[in-house]
């Protein structure tokens, strides 16, 4: 044992060279995951505001804005709780109980909550469960902004889960595939050691104390970097718009941030993570590689040194080909089962991480016939197609960064743009109003507007229902006063039934649901918490999952109205009309469109912060990957002397041999690209398929078509089709091959040993 620590001390700092590379990979990956994590924790447990609306009174009263319904969980009963939109406001027999504690303060703008003169004692005992009361920092809970700080707060949550799984993701698979090339790379001195009578057992145990040295240095390092980057990246939710602007993280260098020497800070469950899965990662990435090298006899070693031969073990090959499996397994079984469910976030930013580590797995294997197809002029092209070919290890290791950062852009990027672009061409079908009033509370004159056929006011709201008894559903709703008008304004994708026939006894639900039979009676729950039971009206087509349903007003409790739709008269003047409709409206913040700048602004590709948070997310796996193919670059140079000397004495210039560097580097870039193409290609396929089959009339069916010839046109036929961000991913590609060049000429470079400089 004493021998191994004394060898892989002796290594480490001979070859620091090599190793600098996996440990700046472990310590960037550490740090992108306690970063991620810290957000997290922050966004879980934020920061108790000071109540604004009720802060003179001591005690508030608020009605309760749950809905709790018991569903089944296996043999046993269960509680599941939703929070309703439009709680009824405090009764008034419960008020007149509360005005003989004390003074009852009322906001007449927001009805929903009182402030009360009294002891918290004496309210509650008079309130009992009729509502909620309110003490300290939770009378919070009945300013208005709680309710869009609860939202943002959410926002931030999905974000930082999505970015935090992506970071993990592409953080081991670089840690890994680092650990791995470093291993490939000292491929010699293993064969050397066996030689000189070292068993197969011996250089297990040297690659994994090694591995555990750097992997403790790299991962302690990674969490005091993840410390330091936290309150940056809350800065960057913030400027980006996807935090508010109250959200903080501790870190070093803000006010929250606790002392180095304080054990708990360090104990939280962010490090805890970020530390041992780097730890985790190193060493599995050594001892996977050392495995296979303590196989390989001291002849073979020695022979395979130069030339890469037989590097897919079989092991490999069957694991890459049962995630390949698995992944277009998965997609096709979703496309058979719920289509619906590729066009979720959730799917298609966790679905293509199967394929990505598939294609990644197997990039030893798919690099050769890539490089076939290269074609280069010249010796110097010959000489780099053969240098790729026959270092298929350094050209796999240098693809792999680039494979992951063409596959994320394109398919996390792409699905998000698609999804949005089919939404946005769904309701834009759906719409037969020309002009939309939108606002808060709007109420219309009765007195009728000249030029006006159809109007039809409606108002947000929700409905719930349990879903096969074990849990309770929320779905959105309209709620419009008169069904034939909504008919008139608007053209729903309607399969059985009538929306005429909507009344007050009745509901308007789409295919999703899990009863939808015309006629059929559900019990439900609306969005004031009130139970009753409603019969099927007519059911709607599921689409894109925007397809909500709908109640008359009568249903929909203290929901204002905030749209209103207007269809015109023939030959009627949109903006004489838009005047007189604005006139005859009365509300707050009262705006008047046409339906075309209505749908711009409420359904855009994608949504401003989605897209901010999308290339947030990206930007922070470029980063690594990018730093991550310097140190491979820097590595595979670093045991390139012997060959660039010995190709300066064959008669190559210095030109030429930099010429070469570069096409190596730029070709390695180039088959990262086409994999991570490949990869994308399959991902927006199986998202093309799901939108043929839930919109036929959009031709997102009809293959990838022309939509993955641009990045903004349209599919096939008059739908979105599925869209590739092109500039997105070519600025990925551009970054990854100058930093892939810039570092191969550079660590070639370095001294004037091999005639490359000088």
């Amino acid at each position: 044992m004493l021998t191994t620590l004394t060898s892989a001390w002796a290594n480490l700092r001979t070859r620091r060279h090599l190793f600098a590379g996996a440990f700046v990979a472990v310590a960037l990956g550490v740090a992108l995951v306690a970063s991620m994590g810290l957000g997290l924790a922050a966004a879980a447990d934020p920061p108790p505001g000071k109540p604004q609306r009720f802060a003179a009174q001591p005690v508030v009263v608020m009605p309760h804005n749950t809905l709790t319904v018991e569903v089944d969980r296996g043999p046993n009963r269960a509680r599941d709780t939703k929070k309703i939109p439009y709680p009824q406001p405090v009764d008034k027999e419960l008020l007149g109980e509360l005005a003989d504690l004390g003074t009852v303060h009322r906001d007449h703008l927001a009805p929903d909550a009182v402030g009360v003169d009294a002891s918290a004692a004496a309210v509650r005992e008079v309130v009992g469960d009729r509502a909620q009361v309110l003490t300290g920092a939770a009378r919070r809970l009945a300013d208005p902004g709680a309710e869009r700080d609860a939202q943002a707060v959410v926002a931030v949550r999905a974000m930082l889960g999505t970015a935090g799984g992506v970071s993990a993701f592409v953080a081991v698979f670089v840690t890994a595939s680092t650990f791995a090339f470093v291993v490939a790379l000292r491929r010699r001195e293993f064969g050397l050691l066996r030689l000189a009578g070292a068993t197969p057992g011996r250089v297990r145990r040297l690659l994994v104390t090694e591995a555990l040295a750097v992997g403790v240095a790299a991962s302690a390092s990674g969490c005091a970097l993840g410390s330091w980057g936290a309150p940056l990246l809350a800065r960057a939710l913030i400027d980006n718009g996807i935090a508010p602007t109250w959200f903080t993280v501790s870190g070093s260098g803000t006010a929250l941030w606790t002392s180095w020497t304080s054990w708990s800070y360090w104990a939280s469950w962010p490090f805890q993570l970020a530390f041992w899965t780097g730890l985790f990662v190193a060493i599995a990435g050594a001892w996977a590689a050392s495995r296979r090298a303590g196989r390989i006899g001291p002849v073979e070693a020695l022979r395979d040194a130069d030339v890469d031969t037989d590097v897919m073990p079989w092991s490999r090959r069957i694991v890459g080909a049962a995630l390949l499996s698995l992944g277009l397994g998965l997609t096709v079984h979703t496309l058979w089962t719920d289509p619906s469910a590729l066009l979720k976030r959730k799917t298609y930013t966790t679905q293509p991480m199967i394929l990505i580590t598939a294609v990644a797995a197997l990039a030893p294997l798919l690099v050769r016939p890539v490089l076939r197809l290269v074609r280069l002029p010249g010796a110097v092209g010959l000489l780099v197609r053969e240098n790729a070919a026959a270092s298929v290890r350094r050209t796999a290791a240098v693809a792999a960064p680039v494979l992951i950062t063409v596959a994320l852009a394109g398919s996390l990027m792409g699905s998000a743009e698609s999804v949005s672009a089919a939404k946005a061409q769904e309701a834009s079908e759906q719409m037969h109003a020309q002009l939309i009033a939108t606002g808060d509370d709007l109420s219309l004159a009765r007195r009728p507007v000249p030029g006006v056929a159809a109007v039809t006011p409606s108002a947000s709201t929700a409905v719930f229902v349990r879903e096969e008894g074990a849990a309770l559903l929320r779905s959105e709703a309209r709620a419009v006063s008169d069904p034939a008008a909504l008919a008139a304004t608007s053209r729903l994708p309607v399969v059985a039934g009538d929306i005429r026939r909507l009344d007050d006894r009745s509901i308007v639900v789409n295919e999703e649901w899990e009863h939808h039979r015309v006629g059929d009676r559900l019990t439900v729950w609306l969005g004031d918490g009130r139970r009753t039971t409603l019969r099927i009206a007519a059911v709607l087509a599921s689409g894109t999952g925007d397809n909500g349903a709908y109640v008359t007003m009568a249903n929909a409790g203290a929901a204002p109205v905030d749209r209103i739709d207007v269809r015109l008269t023939p030959g009627a003047s949109p903006a004489t009309v838009a005047g007189a409709l604005r006139a005859a409206t009365s509300g707050h913040d009262v705006r008047v469109r046409t339906a075309a700048a209505w749908l711009d602004a409420t359904h855009p590709r994608v949504k401003p912060q989605t897209r901010q948070g999308m290339l947030l997310l990206l930007g922070i796996a470029l980063t690594y990957t990018t730093i991550s193919l310097a140190g491979t670059q820097l590595m595979a140079a670093s045991v390139r002397d012997g060959e660039l000397r010995a190709l300066r004495r064959a008669g190559a210039t210095r030109a030429q041999v930099r010429w070469m560097l570069a096409g190596e580097a730029l070709v390695a870039v180039a088959a990262g690209t086409a994999l991570g193409l490949a990869v994308t290609a399959l991902n927006l396929g199986g998202l093309s398929a799901a939108l043929g089959l839930l919109v036929p009339g959009s031709g997102a069916g009809a293959g990838l078509g022309t939509g993955l010839g641009s990045g903004t046109g349209n599919g096939l036929g008059n739908g979105p089709g599925v869209v590739v961000p092109w500039g997105v991913v070519g600025s990925a590609v551009g970054v990854c091959a100058v930093v892939a060049v810039g570092a191969g000429m550079l660590g070639a470079g370095w001294g004037r040993r091999n005639g490359v400089r000088g």
